[in-house]
């Protein structure tokens, strides 16, 4: 795994994806291609934008350590064969599948609160004061 920021993230993608933008966490897997007779035991390798994550944790209000372990889960299963891309099924079955493993890797490791994993077109709650229905006190 690699920690870069927005720019290399955004270099990579756009050699290897042909998408000039920065993302979040990109795959590499080693099982494919040229190389995949020499890789062994290795899936390969995953690189997640530490500048990103920390974005999308105080958009979403929470720690880091949780993005990043989204992410990786999220990376790790793209090197495994999964992918959300084409279809819902795709999609559905991929987000349960990083529920269930965050969900394992947070009764492992008590510490990580893990988080759940939104929609991609979720967003957190508006801060600050909240307009009140009528008749609430």
């Amino acid at each position: 795994m690699a920690w870069v920021d927005d720019e290399a993230i955004r270099a990579l993608n756009r050699r290897w994806l042909g998408r000039d933008r920065a993302t979040d966490v990109l795959s590499f897997p080693m099982r494919e291609g040229r190389f995949a007779d020499d890789a062994g035991a290795l899936l390969g390798d995953v690189v997640i934008s530490l500048e990103t994550a920390l974005r999308m944790a105080r958009r979403r209000r929470v720690s880091a350590d949780r993005i990043v372990a989204h992410l990786l889960v999220h990376g790790v299963l793209h090197l495994l064969g999964h992918d959300h891309v084409g279809s819902a099924r795709r999609r559905t079955a991929m987000r349960a599948e990083e529920r269930r493993l965050l969900r394992r890797a947070g009764a492992l490791v008590p510490a990580i609160k893990l988080m759940p994993v939104p929609p991609r077109h979720a967003r957190p709650a508006p801060r600050g004061r909240t307009r009140r229905r009528s008749g609430s006190p």
